[in-house]
């Protein structure tokens, strides 16, 4: 009897320790080091989001109305992507903006993500990251310096032809003479904007040059005085959403009767647009801008995939008026446009 006792007391405890090697087997981690959870089934299995990969994205950003669109599409481009992001914004300073670049280059990124608004004073930096074999998409600034950069591929608006788009519906609405508002010294971007303007309108466009979105009292003082030294001004467009605020402001400072358009978008414009304070925004979807580069870079560096045939991926122009402005109004409530 006690051998038999014995003999069960072994053939359990050897029972137990089977179901416990078999119920770790199905957890812990898979070949990629991700954790799962389960059973055999893969069917069942959870994977813990996660590609290994660090990008960062270094812009001019001022973290204003605009690019806090653009910083949402890339943090939800990460999160989709399963990537770590790095975001760098330096407020519309050339020099800080190579000295972040060259930041994310000793921290040995995945990719880089990167606007260009004044090329020479960051090639030096991009150099260094291509030269480390780091991958390279630029975004908002550079259409025309990308592929000179070393860029996979630019995403964002031609700045000239969406400026000519906007001189011509300025045109058609009866405009005379435009005022066109550049909020950022040395940004190439901008001064291609006001051109496009010129060569849209076909009429006087003159350039006023501004302080910024820094400082939105004095910028909007700026254009009040240039509005009553010049009553012939009948139209002003401004690059920013931020400017066109502080622009309307301004006209009824200046008691004209300037009608006001603006580039790009903010909740406050797209207001001003159902009420018929503003004419039109030009929308170039710089959640894309965001979000795109991050997809392309994920694409590029597990697949090898490169994206736009030596062309640069376009997110605009497009325009908002009065005909669709309630329901991009929806979904900039959401902060996505």
């Amino acid at each position: 009897m006690r051998r038999l006792l014995g003999s069960l007391g072994l053939l359990v405890a050897l029972v137990l320790v089977a179901l416990v090697v078999a119920a770790c087997g199905n957890s812990g981690k898979n070949s990629s080091g991700q954790s799962t959870t389960g059973s055999k089934s893969n069917d069942n299995v959870t994977l813990t989001q996660g590609s290994g990969l660090t990008f960062a994205m270094v812009t001019h950003s001022d973290e204003g109305s605009f690019w806090s669109v653009v910083k949402k599409g890339v943090q939800q481009a990460a999160k989709d992507e399963g990537v770590k992001l790095i975001w760098s914004p330096s407020n519309n300073d050339p020099q800080k903006e190579a000295q972040l670049i060259d930041a994310a280059v000793s921290q040995k990124v995945d990719g880089l993500a990167v606007s260009v608004p004044n090329a020479d004073a960051i090639k030096g930096s991009l150099a260094k990251a291509k030269a480390a074999g780091i991958p390279i998409i630029t975004l908002n600034s550079g259409v025309d310096d990308y592929q000179a950069l070393g860029a996979i591929t630019h995403v964002g608006q031609t700045e000239e032809i969406a400026g000519k788009a906007a001189g011509a519906k300025l045109k058609a609405a009866g405009v005379k003479k435009v005022l066109c508002v550049i909020h950022e010294q040395s940004n190439i971007g901008l001064q291609q904007r006001c051109q496009g303007v010129k060569e849209g309108f076909g009429g006087p466009v003159t350039n006023q040059q501004v302080k910024g979105t820094a400082d939105i009292a004095t910028t909007q003082t700026e254009i009040k005085s240039k509005l009553q030294a010049d009553k012939s001004f009948d139209a002003v467009i401004t690059l920013n959403p931020d400017i066109a605020a502080a622009a309307a402001t301004a006209v009824k400072g200046a008691s004209s009767d300037a009608k006001i358009a603006t580039f790009d978008l903010s909740p406050t414009v797209i207001k001003d647009i159902k009420a018929g304070t503003v004419l039109f925004a030009v929308d170039q979807q710089q959640y894309l801008q965001g979000y795109l580069p991050i997809v392309f870079l994920k694409l590029f560096k597990t697949n090898a995939n490169t994206v736009g045939g030596g062309q640069p991926v376009l997110t605009g122009p497009g325009f908002v008026d009065k005909t669709n402005a309630a329901t991009v109004e929806k979904l900039a409530g959401q902060g996505t446009r």
